[in-house]
């Protein structure tokens, strides 16, 4: 199960509209990708405050404004190829914020679990996002082919993270007071969290496999391809010797 590149082009044609509009303000592609960062970096702050309900829309929203960036260029004809470079660039950057963010906010509850986890889910998505970097550096899976391998794709994870997220801003925290009989002693909300953020983790492992997987099936076929033509090239050599 993955999300394909059909999906991903009819929900950026939904976006579209919005997109222009944005345009028409007076803003360009790469101004979306900065505007997206800094409302990513302000979810960020948020959730190193514990605001997991606030943080998780915010983050949300900052997802959702940065894909307008691409969809503006591509609509206006401005892709270039600094352009793509630098929005995937924020993109990471702003992925490592809100994780480094959830890191300091769960820090502070005094709880080591979720804090493993979400350093277990930033490697995970950073590896992610690696291997299909390296893939396509090297040739394999050229274009958008490498997003559309594997579980958890940076929308996954994103859907996954607000919803863990939100859902951790409605349950309650640690009570007053942990002594006092009937009180819960692991806060709700960190449990909410600690889900989330383990999908994150396994799934983004499971997808670093998958397109590893996947990198290792196009380069049998490209040896067996090279072969082949090898071996037709002296078989044509050959045939020619013969004949004169």
């Amino acid at each position: 199960m993955a999300i394909s590149n059909d999906a991903r082009t009819r929900v950026k044609k939904v976006g579209e509209p919005v997109a222009l509009f944005l345009g028409r303000l007076g803003l360009t592609p790469d101004g979306l990708t900065l505007i997206g960062f800094g409302i990513t970096a302000v979810g960020a702050v948020l959730l190193a405050n514990q605001l997991w309900l606030a943080g998780g829309l915010v983050v949300l929203g900052g997802a959702l404004f940065d894909m307008f960036d691409g969809t503006l260029a591509r609509a206006t004809g401005q892709v270039t190829r600094l352009g793509a470079f630098m929005d995937s660039v924020f993109d990471r950057m702003g992925e490592a914020l809100v994780y480094v963010g959830l890191v300091w906010g769960t820090l502070d509850l005094g709880l080591w679990r979720p804090v493993v986890l979400a350093a277990a889910a930033m490697a995970a998505a950073f590896m992610v996002s690696y291997t299909r970097a390296k893939a396509e550096g090297l040739g394999f899976s050229a274009g958008t082919g490498m997003a559309a391998v594997g579980l958890a794709p940076r929308e996954v994870r994103i859907v996954i993270l607000t919803l863990g997220l939100v859902v951790a801003g409605m349950l309650p925290g640690f009570p007053e007071d942990v002594d006092t009989p009937g009180a819960l002693a692991y806060p709700l909300s960190a449990l909410a969290l600690e889900l989330a953020l383990g999908l994150i983790a396994i799934l983004g492992t499971v997808t670093v496999v998958q397109r590893i997987l996947h990198t290792r099936g196009q380069a049998r076929q490209q040896a067996r391809a090279d072969a082949m033509n090898a071996a037709l090239d002296a078989t044509a050599t050959e045939a020619g010797e013969r004949t004169s």
